[in-house]
């Protein structure tokens, strides 16, 4: 089959039988993906074979032992040429947020009173609170970069004035996932190079929008979580071998200690490993280009890209024409990803979801998506935004039927 030019979208939408399901009479359009994907029939049939033909504990003198331990391999070279690096730079956890506290929590012995870690307000919960925490326990201190309200960008002036030469770590969002912003981490990386501080990207929601290579990027660390890309609940890390170097994790003296392995406490989720690997070898295989993976996912990506760029444009044009609705973030053709925020006159957020699901089928979600300092920061109430984020099988035909479904509650 020669390379796909565009998305194949009837052929995308058949591996997935979350869209055959129906609500009061209507196919479901799902809009949730920024809090979770639906998954496709070649993920779940790698986490079935493993269950059913493959589960073991790893390194073991016996056959499905051996499988384990190959199958987990390679599922760390997949996801290394998925987010940049080398599968000794994978580390997989039960969730992204558990990694990051685990990872913060071994950064601890390098730092000292008076150090600095800087943080933003436009980050999900989990790139600040484990930093926080850090900060508390080893009398850091804390530098916080704020957002401008009214675009949805970081505020890079008041980011250069946080780093200092006592600056040790940088954590910052790829993309916002209440927003859809996408930051310009490489502009980041170059305020970090100037005082040698490391950066954290959180890249869990830029991961199925936009193709990641660490090193391009400029991060020492990247997370990401595959149930945010149509895999199962996991967490990954790339960690640098130079960031890896310097860490002293909290880990059983009979653990492994082979690169990220030294990040990855007791016995993990091995179907869900398998799983993560099948999600990233789906989105691959979207654009039937050949070659080694990373040539596929660069091919893949770029069909995502481009249909993001215009699913972006209908989403943005449809719920900003209207009157009543306010959309925040930046505008429909700026730099970002397909997740829209937006408050509906009169009514609250999850007032919002409820109809849209019960009136048309459309499963939106709804509050502050542990991207608790955003919404405080804007001119909304405390129950939030009503949040839409289209996925690779997103029509034209459900981003119609969302907007004419906002549309109806406001007339």
């Amino acid at each position: 089959m020669p390379p796909a030019t565009t998305l194949q979208l009837d052929e995308i939408r058949a591996a997935f039988p979350a869209l055959e399901r129906v609500q009061n009479g209507h196919p479901v359009a799902y809009f949730d993906g920024p809090g979770g994907t639906q998954v496709p029939t070649p993920v779940t049939q790698a986490v079935e074979d493993y269950l059913l033909r493959h589960n073991a504990n790893t390194h073991w003198a016996y056959p499905s032992s051996a499988e384990t331990d190959a199958i987990l391999e390679r599922a760390k070279r997949t996801l290394a040429a998925f987010l940049g690096g080398t599968p000794r730079e994978i580390a997989f956890g039960a969730n992204m947020t558990s990694l990051v506290y685990h990872f913060t929590r071994s950064l601890a012995p390098g730092l000292e009173r008076g150090d600095e870690l800087v943080t933003t307000r436009l980050d999900h919960q989990a790139n600040v609170a484990p930093w926080h925490r850090l900060a508390r326990e080893t009398g850091a201190t804390i530098r916080t970069v704020p957002f401008d309200p009214a675009t949805g960008h970081l505020d890079m002036q008041a980011f250069a004035d946080a780093i200092g030469p006592r600056t040790r770590w940088i954590a910052v969002g790829a993309a916002s996932n209440a927003l859809g912003t996408i930051n310009d981490v490489a502009a980041i990386r170059s305020l970090a190079d100037e005082v040698q501080a490391r950066v954290f990207v959180d890249a869990v929601h830029y991961a199925a929008h936009h193709r990641i290579d660490a090193a391009v990027m400029g991060a020492d660390v990247v997370a990401c979580s595959p149930y945010k890309f149509y895999g199962p609940h996991m967490g990954v890390l790339r960690v640098s071998s130079e960031v890896l170097a310097e860490l002293d994790p909290p880990r059983l003296p009979c653990a492994g200690s082979a690169g990220a392995e030294i990040l990855e406490t007791g016995t993990l989720s091995h179907e869900g490993i398998a799983g993560s690997a099948a999600a990233v070898e789906f989105i691959a295989d979207l654009s039937h280009a050949e070659g080694d993976p990373a040539r596929r996912l660069d091919a893949a990506f770029a069909l995502l890209e481009r249909r993001g760029a215009e699913v972006a444009a209908r989403m943005g044009e449809g719920l900003g024409s209207i009157d009543g609705v306010r959309v925040f973030g930046p505008p429909a053709d700026g730099a970002r990803t397909t997740t829209f925020g937006f408050t509906v006159r009169g009514r609250d957020s999850e007032s919002v979801t409820r109809r849209l699901a019960e009136e048309h089928g459309v499963f939106t979600s709804h509050g502050d998506f542990y991207a608790t300092t955003v919404i405080e920061d804007l001119p909304v109430g405390p129950d939030g935004l009503v949040r839409a984020g289209a996925a690779c099988f997103t029509t034209d035909d459900e981003i119609d039927r969302l907007v004419a479904g906002v549309e109806a509650l406001v007339r």
